[in-house]
């Protein structure tokens, strides 16, 4: 409640929020059962031993933290209050840093869990990627997601990879984590990024991300608090010039003390970007979440809206359009505010 409050201060209208983690029922299953590295065999033991009303358990818990959020901010008596217009999701949070037995308990409930609750928009990885099972395992976990994508293909897919730094890990370890999620675990997003141009062939990779439209959430004060990689050492400037979609992020405002208006300041007076910038990444950031329904725009470049919405936002055929579409309705909005802002000055 409190960050979706923060989000309506900032005129955010779209919020992807990590708050459920892998730690519960469905991690102690796998104790049970072990773990040879068969898949299959060992998701059908996970689902004789009771997986299955783990994620009945979990469904019921994403209500309680939504009706939570909605109470606290105090919707249910005033529905104009801050931060009810927040549009918001969750991610379920798998914690790498679990033996591997428990984190194919997580990825499979996870999937199973995002693909029939409508509260889940997607599944991540998190905990320390420097950390001794995140390391040892890392590329065993992208087959995890991949073999979970083989069940349940619908289910949206973002992945913390590339949060590291030279003098972290083993050089060694430096040239794989971001190709592994996106071509292994076929990542649609990727969170931080900052060791991309350590990676086996970069520019190859890069280009695989600017033509597959695989956007980069940059974090910039936590990769400083917590890498230590800030300014010119910081890839921000790289995956730009190779034009591989980027959305700025907080990471986590609760950790830094940092929020999304500070991360856009910090942008713009480290890397010198003008208003055209700012408005491409603000775009981006709906275009490529996690919401059902088509793009407001028919193409990347935000320049020609879809056919339904040329004659205007404010046309019939357009307001039909966008009660079909969520993530467009959020998308023509942002387009209103934009003009209401511009017309200001």
């Amino acid at each position: 409640a409190e960050v979706a409050r923060r989000a309506a201060e900032q005129t955010e209208s779209y919020l992807e929020l990590l708050v459920l983690a892998g730690s519960g029922p469905e991690s102690a299953l796998e104790k049970q059962i072990g773990f040879n590295g068969g898949f299959e065999a060992t998701r059908q033991r996970l689902l004789a031993a009771g997986l299955q009303a783990a994620v009945d358990r979990l469904h019921a818990r994403v209500d309680r933290i939504e009706e939570g959020r909605l109470h606290t901010l105090g919707c249910d008596k005033d529905p104009n209050s801050p931060g009810c217009h927040v549009v918001v999701r969750y991610q379920y949070q798998v914690l790498r840093e679990f033996p591997a037995e428990q984190v194919f308990a997580q990825v499979m409930a996870a999937f199973m869990l995002a693909s029939t609750d409508p509260w889940v928009a997607a599944v991540n990885f998190v905990q320390p990627e420097d950390g001794l099972n995140s390391m040892r395992n890392y590329r065993l976990h992208m087959k995890m997601v991949a073999y979970a994508r083989t069940l349940f293909p619908k289910v949206h897919v973002s992945l913390h990879a590339g949060e590291l730094a030279s003098g972290l890990v083993p050089p060694e370890d430096l040239r794989y984590h971001i190709r592994e999620a996106v071509e292994v675990a076929h990542a649609e997003r990727i969170g931080h990024g900052v060791s991309i141009m350590y990676e086996t062939d970069a520019l190859g990779l890069l280009k695989i991300m600017r033509d597959r439209r695989i956007p980069v959430e940059i974090n910039l004060t936590s990769n400083d608090v917590i890498l230590g990689v800030r300014g010119a050492d910081h890839p921000f400037p790289v995956y730009r010039k190779y034009g591989v979609p980027v959305v700025l992020s907080t990471d986590d405002e609760g950790v830094s003390r940092t929020h999304l208006t500070q991360e856009f300041q910090r942008a713009t007076l480290t890397y010198g970007l003008q208003y055209k910038d700012l408005k491409e990444m603000v775009r981006n950031s709906l275009e490529y979440a996690f919401l059902p329904g088509e793009s407001y725009w028919a193409q990347p470049d935000y320049r020609v809206p879809v056919r339904a919405c040329i004659a205007g936002i404010a046309s019939t055929r357009c307001q039909e359009f966008l009660k079909t579409s969520e993530k467009a309705a959020l998308q023509a909005d942002l387009e209103q505010r934009f003009h209401q802002f511009e017309s200001s000055f």
